[in-house]
């Protein structure tokens, strides 16, 4: 039974007492209080009627578990969704979408959109934090009436009310975790490829999207200006022609630093000497073989 001594209202909201089964962590039973009202945003929608707005939410609490806590304990009435706060957003079938922009002024793209590629999650379920909320939007206004009665009912009536999830806690948790934490080697070499080949689609159809706005007027008659060029590319014996003319002016200089200049100039005057004494050898072979040179009269 819940306890007795717990309050039947906290300002708007009604309180239901929970009882939550004992766990190998803490073996008893205890009481968790959910509270609930009718939903009253600031900013009324179309929903609102046949909404209900519950705090303090347990941590393992999900939208299949709030459904059968209703459908099976509080007279029956059908959810038909539950919006948690703070929980992570479902997967959309729109995905990421990629636009084109030709230029700044006019933004003429087309939008191209793929599917979401995720790394394997490495948590079964996720835990709410202490204290959340959630929006509880019933098929109509008449089931939604019909809960908060039965809530009513039950917080007066002291009746138990079980909580059940399906959400694994303490060590369970904990040793699922480990294992998602070490995916197959297939189910990662899936997700590599299935994003490798995503982004090479998408980097295609981008260029393809640029490459039909190229040179494209729009309604004011300006051509908008986009990345690429007329030419096509250069042929491979003139690109090997400008990388050998680029690498030779990469060398560095021979004679750089000054030790460099004084060994070049030594080098040169023994050279030259060198060269002066061949010479004047060869002069005096020439002498001996023809005998004493004289200048023509």
């Amino acid at each position: 039974m819940a306890p007795s001594r717990a309050p039947l209202k906290a300002g708007d909201y009604t309180v239901l007492p929970l009882t939550v089964s004992a766990l190998p962590s803490y073996p008893h039973e205890t009481t968790h209080y959910l509270y609930i009202r009718p939903h009253a945003p600031k900013v009324p929608d179309a929903d609102t009627p046949r909404s209900l707005f519950a705090s303090n939410l347990p941590i393992d609490a999900t939208e299949a578990s709030l459904r059968a806590l209703f459908a099976k304990q509080l007279g029956g009435a059908r959810i038909e969704r539950v919006d948690i706060e703070g929980a992570r957003p479902k997967k959309s079938g729109r995905g990421s979408a990629i636009s084109a922009k030709a230029g700044k002024k006019r933004k003429r793209g087309a939008e191209i959109s793929f599917g979401d590629i995720e790394l394997p999650q490495t948590w079964d379920a996720e835990i709410l934090s202490s204290g959340s909320g959630a929006v509880l939007v019933f098929v109509d206004k008449t089931s939604a009436e019909m809960a908060m009665k039965e809530i009513s009912r039950a917080a007066k009536k002291r009746a138990e009310v079980l909580w059940n999830s399906d959400v694994s806690l303490g060590f369970e948790r904990y040793r699922t975790h480990h294992e998602l934490t070490f995916p197959a080697r297939d189910i990662l070499q899936a997700t590599v490829n299935g994003y490798l080949g995503q982004f090479s689609a998408m980097e295609a159809a981008r260029a393809k999207a640029l490459k039909q706005q190229r040179n494209v007027p729009d309604d004011d008659g300006f051509v908008t200006v986009t990345r690429g060029g007329r030419a096509g590319p250069a042929r491979l014996e003139e690109a090997q022609a400008a990388a050998e003319k680029l690498k030779e002016r990469q060398k560095p200089p021979e004679d750089f630093y000054r030790f460099q200049t004084r060994e070049k100039k030594k080098e040169n005057a023994e050279r030259l000497k060198r060269e002066f004494q061949e010479d004047r050898k060869r002069v005096e072979r020439m002498r001996a073989r023809r005998g004493k040179i004289r200048p023509e009269s």
